[in-house]
């Protein structure tokens, strides 16, 4: 570390102490240290999948088999499935193993630190868009239960979040805990009872040929259903916000610790597909008493479910509180991550945090716009436009740490999310991202024909792959880090691999943070948290690039 002058005082009261006080509840915008990640593997992921019990998954599937049949549905669902989950699973783990959020591994994952900015506006717009729909799947409910006009249903679904989601991950935690298991109940009896009591609607489901299919499966209806379903893909975020706050990985928790990563990681999947195919299912069996415009409706497919085990009088209560469970526990996790993923930009371009509750507010007047607009009734429009964005983007970041990182060693092996180690933009990820996106954007809007116009999704993914490597093969990997030394002799890993505990006290806002967290100061004999590098307008504390070129090799 360098020493050229000496520490200068903070004020008690400046934004920069504020700032650093608000974001250790649940240390937002920067690494998760040991000493805040005292839950164990299963709590965290129990936590984690409590927030995929969103309903939004039963419009997707019944949305996709009403427009196209059964078996071009659960196809569809099937290839989306394998995508999240094969493109989720690199992420998760650095996630858990590194402990930062997407926004932090997407940094030094080929777009470097502002490039990033970029995708965590994309992700921002995910959990506003999702909210949304949830909004609206509760807002039906409360007027089918309550009798509430659907405008004021959309601002109660918003509003009553708020409280939940102004603690952070103590509260998430305790909240998905217990409500998971009444959640679960109330989802799969009702399936449960009508296989079990009517079998015949099982051969009903299947042989249901969709409004514009012929019973047949065929390669655009497919791609079309997978399309709307991997505008999911982006989930992993709100999945490792959580997965973040994982211990370290040792030999005495390797079990657990791989098994929460793969089930609350990627694994979420495997449930969301499941709920996709259930909402065909129920759609198909309530079709001839609602209507295809109704069928959609999650609360009037449980309804129909409810209707043929247990007396009318329980039916619309229960309906109802299944959907406002579901709607709860997953947006206050849309809310929480959302609000994140703002912050996380704003603060990086203009170097001042403003507090992460004035964008839990902004997102969630973005989802009310869009409840207000009727967003339910082109719900599939928006969601297979929104996934040609989401697929460029995991897609590329799953590739740099697959292939560029493990294979071609181009990209270093640890992450790196601290201003002044990163370039501003690595052109690895911001070609492939931009490239990949915007000609599958062109694809969705007929742009190269009505042929072409199903394989958005496909050319998304395809382009995102192949450009990622390519493009770090013709920069040679340079682009990754401006310096591969933090000026700290202190190693930033453990001997088995875990970030460091070791706490050091930040110069300008004098709290502690472990080693992974903290440079150098450029100008003082200190070190410096990176919040507070972020925030550093003039770039007092900011290390310079090095004089000759960094190299992979140092930096793994």
């Amino acid at each position: 570390m360098s020493s050229t002058t000496e520490s200068r005082p903070t004020d008690a009261g400046s934004p920069t102490d504020q700032a650093a006080k608000e974001t250790l509840e649940d240390y937002t915008l920067r690494f998760a240290p040991r000493s805040y990640r005292r839950w164990t593997p299963m709590v965290v992921a129990t936590t984690a999948l409590g927030g995929i019990a969103y309903m939004a998954d039963f419009s997707i599937g019944a949305g996709i088999g009403l427009a196209h049949g059964t078996g071009n549905a659960l196809v569809a669902i099937a290839v989306a499935a394998v995508v999240i989950f094969v493109t989720g699973f690199p992420l998760a783990y650095y996630g858990a193993r590194y402990n930062i959020d997407l926004d932090l591994i997407t940094r030094g994952s080929g777009f470097g630190y502002y490039g990033s900015v970029l995708t965590s506006v994309i992700f921002a717009s995910f959990t506003f868009i999702f909210f949304a729909l949830e909004g609206s799947i509760m807002a039906q409910g409360l007027k089918l239960g309550l009798g509430l006009p659907l405008w004021l249903g959309y601002a109660v679904s918003t509003l009553m979040v708020i409280p939940l989601v102004v603690y952070g991950m103590k509260a998430l935690s305790k909240l998905q805990v217990w409500t998971t298991p009444i959640w679960l109940v109330l989802m799969v009896a009702p399936l449960v009872y009508l296989i079990s009591t009517d079998p015949g609607t099982v051969d009903r489901f299947l042989a249901y040929p969709g409004a514009y299919g012929e019973g047949g499966v065929n390669t655009a209806s497919v791609l079309l259903g997978a399309g709307v379903c991997l505008s999911l893909i982006a989930q992993i975020g709100e999945q490792i916000d959580y997965l973040r706050f994982m211990p370290p990985k040792t030999e005495a928790n390797t079990r657990s610790w791989w098994t929460a990563v793969v089930m609350a990681g990627p694994g979420w999947v495997v449930l969301g597909a499941l709920k996709q195919a259930i909402g065909v299912f129920l759609a198909v069996y309530i079709l001839a008493r609602v209507g295809p415009a109704a069928a959609p409706e999650p609360i009037q497919q449980f309804r129909g479910a409810f209707d043929a085990m247990m007396p009318s009088w329980l039916v619309v209560p229960l309906a109802v509180a299944l959907v406002v469970i579901s709607q709860i526990k997953i947006n206050v996790t849309n809310a929480y991550s959302g609000s994140l993923a703002w912050t996380n930009s704003f603060t990086r371009v203009t170097k001042r945090y403003p507090g992460r509750m004035v964008f839990v507010l902004v997102n969630l007047g973005f989802a009310l716009a869009l409840m207000e607009a009727d967003m339910f009734s082109f719900l599939n429009s928006i969601l297979g436009f929104y996934s040609n964005c989401a697929i460029a983007w995991v897609v590329t970041v799953a590739t740099d740490i697959g292939i560029n990182k493990y294979v071609l060693k181009l990209s270093p092996r640890t992450p790196e999310f601290r201003r002044g180690m990163l370039y501003a933009v690595n052109p690895v990820g911001v070609v492939a991202f931009v490239s990949a996106s915007g000609l599958s954007i062109a694809l969705y809007f007929h742009a190269l024909g009505d042929t072409l116009q199903p394989y958005s999704p496909m050319a998304a993914a395809v382009i995102a792959f192949v450009l990622t490597p390519l493009t770090a093969i013709a920069t040679k990997g340079r682009y990754y880090l401006r310096r591969t030394d933090d000026g700290i002799d202190e190693p930033p890993l453990d001997t088995e691999g875990n970030p460091s505990a070791t706490s050091y006290d930040c110069h300008v806002c004098r709290q502690p943070y472990e080693r992974p967290d903290l440079t150098a100061c450029q100008t003082h004999d200190a070190v410096v948290c990176s919040l507070c590098l972020s925030t550093d307008k003039v770039g007092d504390h900011v290390l310079p690039a090095q004089t000759t070129a960094p190299t992979v090799a140092t930096a793994v």
